[in-house]
């Protein structure tokens, strides 16, 4: 079987449209790789890449991805509601056929030792990739921020990044490691009012007592309290459950979900089974959707 890897690379650039065009068009070049999404957004000033391909093809992509956002964003002047150390923030490998979470991991070491190397940027693993237990978490590398980090590097022993240098530049630096496929997914909520927001995002999250496979932060965005999530396993934490909580918890300070999102691409069985317990379709698998059948029935001609 040919090895598939996905690299969902996050940049810190949701605004300039040249600037997210020049770093897309940097990695669309890598043979072997297919540009699936971008994503942008204005308020959180970020863009999602999602990105498909053979493991060396996919890797060079990531890493004419980084080098451009390097070149082209500089943190100093960068202003946005999300979370961010780097101008190529975060960036990891997922694997999708033919290829183990330790070949991931592999790509993500490799794809992090040029960084540091041919860049000069620092480099933090995380997840499977991780070289300590605290850096699996990706909020625990990126507590304080891009300003923090330049004020504790070169200083703290424990912002000491794991390969690149002790010093940070006005690109940051860059998160890089091996993860299972996640859903960004985001709730809007009926009011301006930001708190209430985050007193949802800390009833539902794992870290402050919620559900085991969410991360969760409340945020404002274009004028309206978001519930902004990373749902990391969502099998054994679905959606609908997430949504439901979120709408008891919204209901207690006398608000209501308007709308959510999708950001990136989503596994199609998540969306099973969000229709199977919204609708109650209890005989509801992938083989009763017609579009599967007919790509089926294709695909053994």
């Amino acid at each position: 079987m040919k090895p598939i890897v996905e690299c969902v690379p996050n940049f810190s650039e949701g605004r300039r449209q040249e600037v997210i065009d020049a770093i897309v068009n940097a990695m669309a070049f890598s043979p072997g790789v297919r540009i699936l999404d971008v994503e942008k957004d204005a308020d959180h000033n970020r863009s999602v890449v999602t990105m498909v391909g053979d493991p060396d093809g996919v890797l060079e992509a990531a890493f004419q991805g980084i080098a451009a956002a390097s070149r082209l964003i500089n943190l100093d002047e960068h202003r946005g509601t999300h979370p961010r150390i780097g101008a190529a923030d975060v960036v990891p490998f997922v694997p999708i056929s033919g290829i183990t979470m330790s070949e991931c991991v592999a790509l993500a070491r490799r794809l992090g030792e040029r960084v540091a190397g041919e860049l000069g940027v620092p480099v933090y693993f995380y997840e499977e990739a991780a070289s300590r237990p605290d850096r699996r978490n990706l909020e625990n590398i990126r507590r304080g921020e891009y300003e923090g980090l330049k004020e504790r590097i070169g200083k703290d022993p424990d912002a000491k990044p794991d390969v690149g240098p002790e010093k940070l530049g006005p690109a940051g630096a860059t998160v890089i490691g091996a993860r299972q496929p996640l859903i960004a997914f985001n709730v809007y909520l009926s009011t301006d009012n930001v708190e209430i927001a985050r007193k949802i995002a800390r009833a539902v999250r794992h870290s402050s007592g919620g559900f085991r496979f969410v991360k969760a932060l409340g945020m404002l965005v274009g004028g309206q309290a978001q519930v902004s999530m990373n749902l990391t396993n969502f099998h054994r934490t679905p959606m609908y459950r997430v949504v439901e909580a979120i709408r008891r918890e919204a209901a207690r300070y006398g608000v209501t979900i308007t709308h959510s999102e999708i950001v990136g691409l989503v596994p199609h069985d998540a969306l099973i089974n969000a229709a199977r317990w919204y609708m109650q379709i209890d005989n509801l698998t992938p083989d009763l959707i017609l579009e599967n059948r007919l790509w089926g029935e294709e695909g053994m001609r």
